[in-house]
């Protein structure tokens, strides 16, 4: 028995919309990336979408139309996708990072109020592993700086903050449809806004800052989505839904059925809907085995695992070393305790009670 802790779900649906745009002879931006655009800005209840062609462009693009550049400073969670910082950098801005929550892993609000100074220029939310975090007291401090949030929900396509999904909480909501999320394209990403001026400049910065053909006003970039991808994501979003159902009735199992002394499972915070791109468990003293054990353990049991992230992006050699003690402890101790498990759509129950049963062995 193999069981992937990642595995992307591809039926026939896409391979013949794959196979009817190849037939049309048009593979770049088309017809089929302004459909997927129009589709999944109606899904997340915005009224733009702008499709690049990967997540990270697409918190690039956002952060550009949002007027960051350099001498300005962006707070962002310490622990996330190093992404989530670099776009800042690739603005030529600074991130500022913020500490998390040890128990949704997600950027402590607190913590952005206490990291804004008058350089502070935006501040990036990270719903983490597919929970969205704390929005209405982050937009809150927002608002009274006046100061854009964007989303980073490039973990959690179709999640539900208090009733609103993500990608319709802040200015800007990102996303990466990679070959491992939720949903995809394989490579792939998605700016959501309802602000027109914004969506406009998106536009602009994405296609080589042209406002008509060969026109240029603007710097911009070559980051389009093909109509490759984009035929793939308009299957993959109808799908959506019951792939994250699916995710949610996996993780209810584990969390019913694992009960290894030492091994936390996730908590999920009032009022949200986690759609588990990542089931993530924490390790603590009281586990008998160290993490490069256990995952040793379960790979020897046919059971992927995976650690997301082993180094909190402030300790990146990219970002130089911080001084002691460390601004974002939380962030610190799980980037050394944390541990995901298989949670994808492809699971069944006989897989479940396999990896419960072999995690609930370890002694």
């Amino acid at each position: 028995m193999q069981i992937p802790v990642a595995r992307p779900v591809i039926g026939p649906d896409e391979v013949a919309a794959v196979s009817d745009v190849l037939a049309s002879g048009m593979l770049a931006q088309g017809e089929r990336v302004a459909e997927f655009e129009q589709k999944f800005a109606a899904y997340c209840g915005t009224a733009h979408a702008v499709a690049t062609n990967n997540g990270t462009a697409a918190l690039h693009a956002a952060l550009l139309a949002a007027g960051i550049g350099p001498g300005d400073e962006v707070i962002v969670p310490a622990f996330s996708f190093i992404a989530t910082a670099t776009a800042v950098s690739m603005c030529g801005a600074k991130p500022v990072f913020a500490d998390v929550d040890e128990q949704t892993f997600n950027i402590r609000p607190e913590q952005v109020k206490e990291r804004i100074t008058a350089k502070t220029r935006a501040v990036i939310g990270v719903h983490l592993f597919g929970q969205p975090f704390d929005v209405g007291p982050v937009q809150e401090i927002c608002e009274a700086h006046n100061l854009p949030l964007v989303e980073d929900a490039a973990q959690a396509h179709g999640a539900q903050y208090h009733g609103v999904k993500v990608g319709n909480l802040g200015r800007f909501g990102c996303f990466s449809f990679y070959a491992t999320k939720n949903m995809i394209t394989g490579e792939g990403g998605m700016v959501t806004t309802s602000d027109k001026p914004s969506a406009d400049r998106l536009r602009l910065i994405v296609n080589h800052g042209q406002s008509e053909k060969y026109l240029h006003t603007t710097l911009g970039y070559n980051y389009r989505m093909t109509d490759i991808a984009a035929a793939i994501g308009i299957v993959q979003l109808k799908k959506l839904d019951k792939f994250n159902l699916r995710r949610r009735k996996n993780a209810e199992y584990y969390a019913a059925n694992l009960s290894a002394k030492g091994l936390v499972k996730p908590r999920v915070a009032d009022g949200v809907q986690h759609v588990y791109h990542q089931y993530v468990v924490r390790l603590t003293e009281e586990f008998p085995l160290s993490r490069a054990a256990f995952a040793d353990y379960l790979k020897t049991k046919g059971i992927g695992s995976a650690v997301h992230y082993p180094i909190p992006i402030h300790r990146q050699p990219l970002y130089a070393p911080v001084a002691e003690p460390d601004p974002c402890p939380v962030a610190t101790r799980l980037a050394a305790s944390v541990l995901s498990l298989p949670v994808h759509p492809s699971l069944d129950t006989k897989d479940l009670a396999y990896i419960c049963e072999t995690v609930n062995k370890v002694k």
